[in-house]
Protein backbone atom coordinates (compact mmCIF):
# COMPACT_ATOMS: atom_id res chain seq x y z
CA UNK A 1 0.00 0.00 0.00
CA UNK A 2 2.80 2.56 0.59
CA UNK A 3 4.62 3.67 -1.59
CA UNK A 4 2.37 1.44 -3.88
CA UNK A 5 -0.66 2.69 -3.74
CA UNK A 6 -0.01 6.37 -1.84
CA UNK A 7 2.58 8.62 -2.57
CA UNK A 8 3.47 8.12 1.48
CA UNK A 9 6.79 6.78 2.11
CA UNK A 10 8.07 10.18 2.05
CA UNK A 11 5.73 11.36 4.25
CA UNK A 12 6.97 8.60 6.66
CA UNK A 13 10.43 9.12 6.32
CA UNK A 14 9.83 12.67 6.91
CA UNK A 15 8.45 11.75 10.26
CA UNK A 16 10.65 9.91 11.33
CA UNK A 17 13.25 12.84 11.00
CA UNK A 18 11.17 14.50 13.24
CA UNK A 19 10.49 11.79 15.60
CA UNK A 20 14.45 10.42 15.76
CA UNK A 21 15.09 14.76 15.91
CA UNK A 22 12.76 14.88 19.13
CA UNK A 23 14.52 11.44 20.65
CA UNK A 24 18.18 12.93 19.94
CA UNK A 25 18.61 10.49 16.50
CA UNK A 26 20.05 12.52 13.67
CA UNK A 27 18.71 12.07 9.78
CA UNK A 28 16.62 9.32 11.34
CA UNK A 29 15.00 9.40 7.93
CA UNK A 30 17.31 7.50 6.38
CA UNK A 31 16.45 4.39 8.15
CA UNK A 32 13.36 3.72 5.89
CA UNK A 33 16.04 2.90 3.39
CA UNK A 34 16.73 -0.40 5.04
CA UNK A 35 13.27 -1.15 6.27
CA UNK A 36 10.66 -0.29 3.34
CA UNK A 37 7.86 -3.35 3.61
CA UNK A 38 8.81 -4.10 7.32
CA UNK A 39 5.89 -4.86 9.93
CA UNK A 40 6.16 -2.85 12.87
CA UNK A 41 7.28 -6.26 14.98
CA UNK A 42 9.97 -6.29 12.31
CA UNK A 43 11.20 -2.77 11.87
CA UNK A 44 11.35 -2.90 15.99
CA UNK A 45 13.84 -5.34 15.74
CA UNK A 46 15.89 -3.87 13.56
CA UNK A 47 16.14 -0.16 15.64
CA UNK A 48 17.23 -2.57 18.36
CA UNK A 49 19.87 -4.26 16.89
CA UNK A 50 20.95 -0.94 14.35
CA UNK A 51 20.23 2.00 16.22
CA UNK A 52 20.01 1.45 20.52
CA UNK A 53 19.13 -2.26 21.91
CA UNK A 54 16.72 -0.26 24.32
CA UNK A 55 14.88 1.62 21.03
CA UNK A 56 12.02 3.90 22.98
CA UNK A 57 9.25 2.18 20.25
CA UNK A 58 6.39 3.12 21.83
CA UNK A 59 7.87 6.73 21.87
CA UNK A 60 8.44 7.13 18.55
CA UNK A 61 5.35 5.16 17.06
CA UNK A 62 3.30 8.24 18.70
CA UNK A 63 5.86 10.72 17.71
CA UNK A 64 5.62 9.54 13.89
CA UNK A 65 2.02 8.95 14.39
CA UNK A 66 1.15 12.65 15.33
CA UNK A 67 3.59 14.37 12.96
CA UNK A 68 2.64 11.76 10.03
CA UNK A 69 -1.44 13.02 10.08
CA UNK A 70 0.00 16.50 10.62
CA UNK A 71 1.65 16.53 7.02
CA UNK A 72 -1.06 14.49 5.30
CA UNK A 73 -3.92 16.97 7.02
CA UNK A 74 -2.03 20.00 5.94
CA UNK A 75 -1.01 18.61 2.34
CA UNK A 76 -2.99 15.72 1.79
CA UNK A 77 -2.15 12.40 0.15
CA UNK A 78 -1.38 11.85 -3.24
CA UNK A 79 -2.55 8.20 -4.90
CA UNK A 80 -0.28 7.04 -7.44
CA UNK A 81 -0.48 7.13 -10.92
CA UNK A 82 -2.96 4.07 -12.20
CA UNK A 83 -3.72 2.81 -9.10
CA UNK A 84 -7.46 3.27 -9.59
CA UNK A 85 -7.64 2.89 -12.98
CA UNK A 86 -6.12 -0.52 -12.69
CA UNK A 87 -8.08 -1.59 -9.53
CA UNK A 88 -11.18 -0.75 -11.42
CA UNK A 89 -10.18 -2.85 -14.47
CA UNK A 90 -9.19 -5.25 -12.66
CA UNK A 91 -12.90 -5.28 -10.70
CA UNK A 92 -14.27 -4.75 -14.38
CA UNK A 93 -12.86 -7.81 -15.12
CA UNK A 94 -13.60 -10.04 -12.84
CA UNK A 95 -9.65 -10.50 -11.41
CA UNK A 96 -9.72 -11.17 -7.76
CA UNK A 97 -7.79 -8.60 -5.36
CA UNK A 98 -6.28 -8.87 -1.92
CA UNK A 99 -4.18 -6.09 -0.34
CA UNK A 100 -1.27 -7.65 1.54
CA UNK A 101 0.04 -4.78 3.36
CA UNK A 102 2.27 -4.17 6.30
CA UNK A 103 0.75 -1.34 7.47
CA UNK A 104 -1.31 -1.92 10.97
CA UNK A 105 -5.30 -2.61 9.93
CA UNK A 106 -6.86 0.61 11.58
CA UNK A 107 -4.42 2.71 9.48
CA UNK A 108 -4.67 1.02 6.32
CA UNK A 109 -8.25 -0.10 6.29
CA UNK A 110 -9.09 3.42 6.92
CA UNK A 111 -6.51 4.86 4.66
CA UNK A 112 -7.85 3.02 1.53
CA UNK A 113 -11.70 3.76 2.35
CA UNK A 114 -11.22 7.35 3.03
CA UNK A 115 -9.95 7.50 -0.80
CA UNK A 116 -12.80 5.08 -1.69
CA UNK A 117 -10.02 2.24 -2.94
CA UNK A 118 -11.13 -0.76 -0.59
CA UNK A 119 -14.27 -1.29 -2.78
CA UNK A 120 -12.01 -2.77 -4.98
CA UNK A 121 -10.83 -5.55 -2.83
CA UNK A 122 -11.70 -9.00 -2.19
CA UNK A 123 -9.91 -9.91 0.40
CA UNK A 124 -6.76 -8.05 2.62
CA UNK A 125 -3.95 -8.83 5.66
CA UNK A 126 -2.16 -6.40 6.95
CA UNK A 127 1.11 -6.23 9.15
CA UNK A 128 -0.72 -7.11 12.59
CA UNK A 129 -2.52 -9.97 11.14
CA UNK A 130 0.77 -12.05 10.30
CA UNK A 131 3.04 -13.50 12.82
CA UNK A 132 5.81 -12.98 10.11
CA UNK A 133 6.38 -9.91 8.39
CA UNK A 134 8.19 -9.53 5.06
CA UNK A 135 10.14 -10.97 3.68
CA UNK A 136 8.50 -13.65 5.12
CA UNK A 137 5.87 -15.20 2.64
CA UNK A 138 2.76 -15.34 5.32
CA UNK A 139 1.28 -12.43 4.60
CA UNK A 140 0.88 -13.32 1.06
CA UNK A 141 0.01 -16.87 1.26
CA UNK A 142 -2.74 -15.60 3.78
CA UNK A 143 -3.73 -13.14 0.92
CA UNK A 144 -3.97 -15.90 -1.47
CA UNK A 145 -6.00 -17.90 0.19
CA UNK A 146 -8.42 -15.25 1.44
CA UNK A 147 -9.40 -14.70 -1.91
CA UNK A 148 -9.24 -18.21 -2.97
CA UNK A 149 -6.21 -17.93 -5.51
CA UNK A 150 -3.69 -20.09 -5.82
CA UNK A 151 -0.39 -18.52 -5.16
CA UNK A 152 1.13 -19.83 -8.74
CA UNK A 153 -2.22 -18.29 -10.65
CA UNK A 154 -1.70 -14.68 -8.56
CA UNK A 155 0.84 -11.75 -9.56
CA UNK A 156 1.93 -9.89 -6.39
CA UNK A 157 3.09 -5.89 -7.34
CA UNK A 158 5.38 -4.43 -4.75
CA UNK A 159 7.47 -1.27 -4.49
CA UNK A 160 9.50 -2.99 -1.73
CA UNK A 161 12.40 -5.52 -2.33
CA UNK A 162 10.87 -7.15 0.82
CA UNK A 163 7.54 -7.57 -0.82
CA UNK A 164 9.63 -8.92 -3.77
CA UNK A 165 11.16 -11.81 -1.58
CA UNK A 166 7.83 -12.56 -0.28
CA UNK A 167 5.70 -12.99 -2.85
CA UNK A 168 8.41 -14.88 -4.94
CA UNK A 169 8.53 -17.39 -1.60
CA UNK A 170 4.96 -17.74 -1.59
CA UNK A 171 5.39 -19.09 -4.90
CA UNK A 172 4.25 -15.88 -6.66
CA UNK A 173 4.83 -13.62 -9.82
CA UNK A 174 5.94 -10.54 -8.75
CA UNK A 175 6.07 -6.96 -10.86
CA UNK A 176 8.41 -4.21 -8.93
CA UNK A 177 7.28 -0.76 -9.59
CA UNK A 178 10.23 0.73 -7.23
CA UNK A 179 9.68 4.35 -4.85
CA UNK A 180 12.25 5.15 -2.62
CA UNK A 181 14.33 2.00 -3.32
CA UNK A 182 15.96 1.22 -6.72
CA UNK A 183 15.88 -2.44 -6.76
CA UNK A 184 19.53 -4.10 -7.08
CA UNK A 185 19.84 -6.87 -9.90
CA UNK A 186 19.38 -9.61 -7.20
CA UNK A 187 16.26 -8.14 -6.89
CA UNK A 188 15.39 -7.33 -10.70
CA UNK A 189 16.06 -11.34 -11.38
CA UNK A 190 13.76 -12.01 -9.04
CA UNK A 191 10.52 -10.04 -10.37
CA UNK A 192 8.71 -10.81 -13.69
CA UNK A 193 8.76 -7.23 -14.58
CA UNK A 194 9.94 -3.68 -13.42
CA UNK A 195 7.84 -1.23 -14.07
CA UNK A 196 8.04 2.54 -13.11
CA UNK A 197 3.90 3.21 -12.55
CA UNK A 198 1.13 1.17 -12.15
CA UNK A 199 -0.39 2.27 -15.48
CA UNK A 200 2.25 -0.24 -17.24
CA UNK A 201 0.83 -3.07 -15.22
CA UNK A 202 -2.65 -1.53 -16.15
CA UNK A 203 -0.85 -2.12 -20.01
CA UNK A 204 0.03 -5.91 -19.30
CA UNK A 205 -3.24 -7.02 -18.52
CA UNK A 206 -4.90 -5.35 -21.12
CA UNK A 207 -2.76 -6.86 -23.51
CA UNK A 208 -3.54 -10.08 -21.99
CA UNK A 209 -0.18 -11.22 -20.67
CA UNK A 210 -1.08 -13.17 -17.25
CA UNK A 211 0.34 -15.77 -15.01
Amino acid sequence: MDGLIFNSERVVQRSWDYAGEVLGYERFGEHIYNTIGFNVKRREAYFREHVCPDFPMDRFSVLTREKYHQIVDEEGLEVKPGAEELLRFAKEEGYKAALATSSRRAHASSLMAEHGLLKYFDGAVYGDMVSAGKPDPEIYQKACAGIGVAPEHALALEDAPSGIRSAVAAGMRAVIIPDLVEPDQEILNMAWHRYDTLLDVLSLLKEGETC
